[in-house]
């Protein structure tokens, strides 16, 4: 893996683990019971983007170093993934 695949691998990753935190923790504005006007009773009262963009970083660069502890270790090399196809053959 080279820095640019581990760059791309970490914005993967990242992106990923953001949109699953996202809906998280999530109350609406109805439940809440602070409807803004001009905004829909279902938008979030608070979506804490801050914590939630540093929990995505935290998890994401845990998920990158497995990934890349894999990947550089060898444990699973490009000849691995080649034989998979014959498996299912």
């Amino acid at each position: 893996m080279n820095l640019t695949g581990g760059i791309v691998l970490y914005a993967v990753l990242w992106f990923l683990t953001l949109f699953v935190l996202l809906p998280i923790g999530q109350i609406s504005q109805e439940e809440a019971g602070e409807v803004v006007p001009g905004t829909p009773s279902g938008a979030p009262a608070n979506p804490r983007l801050k914590q939630k963009m540093f929990w995505a970083s935290v998890i994401s660069a845990v998920l990158w170093a497995g990934c890349a502890y894999v990947i550089l270790g060898g444990i699973i090399t490009r000849e691995d993934i080649m034989q998979l196809d014959q498996l299912v053959r």
